[in-house]
């Protein structure tokens, strides 16, 4: 089983990290970095790289491809070579994953048309805007499509995930070994629950940071 995770210029980081430090304990998995120039590829800060072993012309079919979101997202949807790989890999994948505004990527690309799917809440419009049906719910599983919203969520998607590869109990150990049990000290991590002031507040940061894109 090869498990596929794209890196892209000013990808966010536990998007990527999150999923593959539970996916990569599924047994007989090989989990790979793919981006379309092998080496270092740069996070959203520029202060931290992950290394692809692989470009994706290497990759060809992945049975578990996960998509990571982040600032430099905006910039490869209209990157027809990524795009096409995305369909290509897509056509033969087992589960086809993202996390955060990755789930952007896999619309643009086409394969979300009138599927649910979920990605961080400053971009659900943007899934309906290329055929998604957007959600709010943290982990969205539709056939073979599994997306998770922002950052975060892509321990949870990696879970319930390794559960769908392996079994329940599989994916319950792998939860007690990593030790994931949230107890963040605020109940702010949705604009359901946050403060209603920070909610616009970020949302006008979201808009500024789009506009100067």
């Amino acid at each position: 089983m090869q498990i596929a995770i794209l890196l892209f210029d000013r990808f966010t980081p536990l998007d990527a990290v999150g999923p593959y430090e539970i996916l990569h304990r599924v047994p007989g998995a090989e989990t790979v970095f793919v981006a379309e120039h092998a080496g270092a590829v740069h996070d959203e800060r520029g202060s931290l790289s992950l290394v692809a072993e692989r470009t994706l012309a290497e990759v060809t079919a992945p049975d578990v491809l996960v998509v990571p979101g982040g600032p430099g997202q905006r910039a490869q949807m209209t990157n027809e070579p990524l795009l096409d790989w995305l369909r290509a890999v897509d056509a033969t994948t087992t589960w086809t994953t993202s996390v955060c505004t990755g789930s952007l990527l896999l619309a643009a690309a086409g394969l979300l048309t009138g599927r649910r799917a979920t990605s961080h809440w400053l971009a659900l419009d943007g899934l309906r805007t290329y055929g998604a049906e957007p959600t709010g719910e943290r982990v969205v599983t539709d056939g073979k499509y599994v997306t998770a919203a922002g950052v975060s969520s892509g321990i949870d998607m990696g879970l319930t995930l390794t559960a769908s590869l392996v079994d329940d109990r599989f994916a319950q150990a792998v939860q007690l070994m990593t030790e994931y049990d949230p107890q963040p000290p605020f109940d702010a991590g949705s604009p359901a629950k946050a403060p209603a002031d920070l909610v616009e507040e970020m949302r006008v940061r979201g808009r500024a940071a789009d506009a100067g894109s």
